[in-house]
């Protein structure tokens, strides 16, 4: 109990529950850096841009075969893209709902879907950019800027949503990708 305003304040209790794994948290904080390096500090057409965007699809590659062997949460049957899926769960939270996924929740799974596709496609964009078939070819090269450019909107939409989904649920969703666990509120139904 605390003490505001002279009157006693009791705090809601909640509890902890490990969701993810140091695999999940390396390869996504990896993929960020991966983004603000390419995206802010090398050289469009510099060795270190490639080596870079290498790294990002190893990562990419990893997370993807950890979805199919890893943790629980970090299984793609955790969170299926489903258009059916987002648009109840949106209607969810449009009608007061506070449930609390997990994994991630249905709105979530696409924007990580989306944004494993968009970096797969600027991987893909840029290996073609470094051939002699492609190299200088226009619609190979304003694919991948236009693929970045996806991709930083996506970034923008999906730290948006974890931020309202943090004020939402109650859950500190950041904190949880640095600790691997979710702290949840104990009157918070659980999916």
């Amino acid at each position: 109990m605390a003490q505001a305003g002279g009157k006693a304040h009791v705090r809601p209790s909640s509890h902890d529950i490990a969701v993810w794994d140091p695999l999940v948290r390396m390869v996504h904080w990896g993929l960020v850096l991966t983004i603000v390096l390419n995206g802010a500090i090398t050289e469009e057409d510099g060795t270190l841009h490639e080596w870079v965007g290498y790294a990002a699809l190893g990562l990419l590659v990893i997370r993807l075969m950890w979805g199919s062997v890893g943790t629980a949460p970090a299984r793609f049957t955790a969170f299926p893209p489903s258009l059916r899926a987002a648009l109840a769960h949106l209607g969810g939270i449009l009608s007061g709902d506070r449930t609390v996924h997990l994994s991630h929740n249905p709105l979530g799974a696409l924007m990580v879907y989306n944004i494993w596709l968009t970096v797969a496609a600027i991987c893909v964009t840029g290996i073609m950019m470094g051939t002699v078939r492609f190299f200088g070819v226009d619609w190979v090269e304003e694919a991948h800027e236009l693929a970045f450019n996806w991709l930083l909107f996506s970034v923008l939409l999906h730290v948006g949503g974890v931020i309202f989904e943090s004020w939402r649920s109650g859950v500190p969703l950041a904190r949880s990708m640095i600790t691997g666990r979710k702290t949840i509120p104990d009157d918070r139904p659980v999916e």
